[in-house]
């Protein structure tokens, strides 16, 4: 489930594609359309770009210096790894070496989710975040999926998609989908011209399986060590199938269910965030003498949605009209804090809640606006729906979506119908879809992966870790009992990593199968946070 917003969060489900046994160089090469060790090349090191480096710096420096460390490169790769020979893309690739003496315990190659979210500067984030040991031991390896970021080609198919005000998201009413079904359609067919080399056809979870597979050859690893988050741990889970005695260590962090890929695990989402937005007005209402919404949960619940009606009638824009907020994006940014429990991500909503009862609309648009006008950047929009659309065939009938989504929207009214439009692109996707992977059946698969899962987590519900767990026999799980918070390491918990820790640094993984530790509990609201200042913070703050 993805939210539409320039402040929104990638929150999602799965991705699929076919995958068979790697049986080796050569025989991978005919079974899985990988390619072998003597066609991928050594990633050429050099200096990033200064905007990069100020990014990292400015997000990531404050705890450990990763800007100053930190590689990039390109690394050319297949288009179609049927032909390994023909046409190449190239993925950008960082690399943040270790700082202890010696050669390198490993590279662990990592990805953030999505699908489509930028992962070359996620390398040097989970760099910082490691531990002093876990950096003195392990160069992290980050990239851009293909299609994603500072890949080449990167895709793009309507910057005005994302504009504000856009329409209401509406509750399954005629005029609504009227309007939002035009868009969709409009919107694949901005695709498909977009696509100048046929990416569509070739932007599957198994092509980048494959792409990781090449990475791993081109920064000499005989075998994966990687840590997966969110969508990443379906890119690791279909890895594992296609390339299971490449596997070296492997955590997945925020466990999508590999069942429900992907209609169904949207339908499951819905569910899920509306509970956990529900016990956010209860603690908004907790703290009434902060933010002035209501004592109750049931009145912080009804001032949220009267709010969201008025939006939907009328747009509020900031007073040089250069930005607005709608209906639509107060629901994307108020999910937020249904994603994860958070200091600064909860207060932002909520203090942002309040700037609009007390007549700060600066403050609100700030909070909750996006731009009327210019390009807005719709890549990981793109790259989202190029993947799902194609990993797995979505109904094509829109009476299913309309009769499935208004039963959803009767117990999940929060976010049903923004996740409806966010998905509704995969009704006419320009390219056709592929079979889902069979995750975990497959001979030789590892038994040391390690999971990590909030049983709270909206974004990837925790049934769908069981689910993993199940399939990928012999696996480990660590499950943090009543937290809400999406994907759980380098999240605050000693008890959490200590277990990351020892898995990477000595193989170790936890004595029974499945482990349970404490939840963290609630924050409370930040002293003298205000709204601007956690909107920033939230950008460093999230887990993509």
């Amino acid at each position: 489930m993805e939210e539409w917003s320039v402040k929104r969060l990638v929150i999602v489900a799965a991705t699929a594609g076919l995958g068979v046994t790697a049986l080796g160089a050569t025989a991978a090469s005919a079974a899985t359309g990988s390619v072998d060790a003597n066609q991928v090349s050594k990633v050429k090191w050099h200096a990033c770009s200064t905007d990069f480096v100020k990014t990292v710096a400015a997000n990531y420096d404050p705890i450990f210096p990763v800007s100053k460390i930190v590689q990039c490169g390109q690394l050319q790769v297949p288009l179609d790894y049927a032909k390994p020979n023909g046409k190449k893309i190239s993925l950008f690739v960082t690399k943040t070496p270790h700082n202890g003496k010696g050669k390198a315990k490993g590279s662990i190659v990592v990805n953030p989710g999505g699908p489509g979210g930028a992962g070359g500067i996620f390398g040097p984030r989970v760099f910082a975040q490691n531990s002093p040991a876990m950096r003195a031991a392990y160069d992290v390896i980050g990239f851009d999926p293909r299609g994603v970021g500072d890949s080449k080609p990167s895709l793009s198919c309507d910057t005005a998609y994302g504009r504000e005000p856009r329409p209401d998201y509406g509750n399954g009413d005629a005029k609504s989908e009227k309007i939002w079904l035009k868009r969709t359609y409009g919107y694949d067919a901005a695709c498909k011209k977009a696509d100048k080399i046929g990416l569509l056809k070739h932007i599957h979870t198994t092509d980048s399986a494959r792409d990781v597979n090449s990475i791993r050859i081109a920064v000499g690893s005989k075998k994966l060590d990687y840590y997966g988050a969110s969508y990443g741990t379906y890119l690791g889970s279909v890895y594992a199938t296609m390339f299971p005695t490449k596997v070296g260590r492997m955590v997945l962090d925020g466990v999508v269910g590999p069942s429900g890929v992907w209609y169904q695990a949207n339908l499951d989402q819905n569910v899920a965030f509306n509970k956990n937005m529900d016990y956010y007005f209860g603690w908004v209402a907790k703290y009434d003498s902060v933010y002035h919404l209501g004592k109750t949960q049931k009145e912080v619940r009804s001032y949220f949605y009267g709010l969201r009606s008025k939006l939907a009638k009328k747009p509020v824009y900031s007073a040089d009209k250069s930005a607005a907020a709608s209906s639509d994006s107060l629901v994307d940014v108020a999910q937020n804090a249904g994603y994860r429990r958070s200091a600064s991500m909860w207060n932002m909503v909520a203090t942002g809640l309040s700037a609009y009862k007390k007549g700060d609309i600066a403050t609100f648009v700030d909070t909750f606006g996006g731009p009327t006008s210019g390009p807005v950047d719709d890549n990981e929009f793109a790259v989202y729906n190029a993947v799902q659309c194609t990993d797995v065939q979505w109904p094509t009938s829109w009476k299913k979506w309309h009769k499935d989504n208004v039963k959803s929207n009767k117990i999940a009214p929060f976010g049903t119908w923004g996740n409806v439009w966010f998905n509704s692109p995969c009704l006419g996707w320009p390219a056709k879809a592929a079979k889902p992977v069979n995750v975990g059946a497959v001979k030789n698969l590892p038994k040391n992966i390690l999971m990590f899962q909030a049983t709270d987590d909206a974004a990837t519900p925790y049934k769908g870790a069981q689910d993993m767990q199940r399939r990928l026999k012999g696996s480990h799980l660590v499950v943090q009992d009543g937290d809400r918070t999406h994907c759980i390491v380098h999240r605050g918990s000693a008890a959490v990593d200590a277990y990351f820790d020892a898995y990477f640094l000595n193989g170790k993984l936890p004595s029974k199968s499945t482990v349970h530790v404490p939840q963290l509990g609630d924050p409370t609201p930040p002293a003298g946070m205000r709204s601007a200042a956690a909107t920033g913070a939230l950008l460093n703050d999230v887990l993509k």
